[in-house]
């Protein structure tokens, strides 16, 4: 297993929606300095497992983006999740470190969240497939 790819993957990952036209809400890949804005995507947690083989070192990287509103309702989040799976699904990012094999969408979860349910949430699930060479 190699984990040396998770921050080149992470930050090509922020590169890539920060840097995405239809997505046009800020990116945060840490908790949001200062006052909050309306709607904002945000990258979150990741899961990791080995997937080394005999050419060397990779590793699945699962990994959530979310999209957090105060706007009312849930139109103003899921239009700015469509933008991050567009920005992200299938997309060939150029890594730092490494070579990215695929990046895939595979779920997504809308809820309620803050304070008596008032915000909207949208937790996007990528995997992504990396080598470590």
């Amino acid at each position: 297993m190699s984990y040396g790819v998770a921050a080149a993957l992470q930050a090509a990952i922020h590169d890539r929606l920060s840097n995405w036209a239809a997505l046009s809400v800020p990116v945060f890949d840490a908790p949001v300095p200062g006052a909050v804005p309306e709607t904002y995507v945000q990258l979150g947690a990741e899961e990791v497992r080995g997937r080394s083989d005999g050419s060397g070192g990779g590793a699945e990287h699962r990994v959530t983006v979310s999209v957090v509103t105060s706007a009312t309702g849930f139109f103003a989040a899921k239009a700015q999740a469509v933008a991050v799976s567009d920005a992200l699904d299938g997309a060939g990012l150029t890594l730092t470190r490494g070579r990215l094999i695929g990046l895939w969408f595979e779920r997504a979860r809308a809820r309620r969240d803050g304070p008596s349910g008032r915000n909207r949430r949208i937790d996007l699930r990528f995997r992504a497939r990396v080598e470590d060479n």
